[in-house]
């Protein structure tokens, strides 16, 4: 039985470019199977609100593919910025947060979701 191919391009616009920060963060699923989650997540100057934390049930490997962004860590004083290429594995209930994306150009990022915590 033939399968369709899913294709797309990680680089694609996801906002008017006139459209700017004020479009808001987009987040597209890629694949979501078996407990398993791949996001394109393209920011434009977003960050997370004062005091907010992520705190997932699962594991979340993250890949900065282009712009930059800063991330913190509950418990580290050190923020952790981030440049193309840099990617950071954060264990189920590790909570961050993203300080800062940049506005001049957008932040893409692959993140990929999934349960428990990191295998070596």
């Amino acid at each position: 039985m033939k399968r369709a191919l899913t294709t797309g391009n990680l680089f694609d616009p996801v906002v008017s470019a006139d459209a700017g920060a004020d479009a808001g963060e987009q987040v597209d699923a890629l694949v979501e199977q078996a407990g398993v989650t791949i996001e394109r997540i393209v920011s434009t100057g977003q960050a997370s609100p004062p005091g907010f934390w992520y705190d997932s049930p699962r594991a979340e490997w993250v890949v900065l593919l282009s712009g930059a962004a800063t991330l913190e860590f509950e418990g580290n004083a050190q923020p952790h910025p981030m440049k193309p290429g840099d990617h950071v594995l954060i264990e189920a209930h590790c909570r961050h947060r993203v300080a800062w994306t940049s506005d001049g150009e957008p932040s893409v990022w692959l993140a990929v979701y999934y349960p428990g915590g990191a295998s070596s």
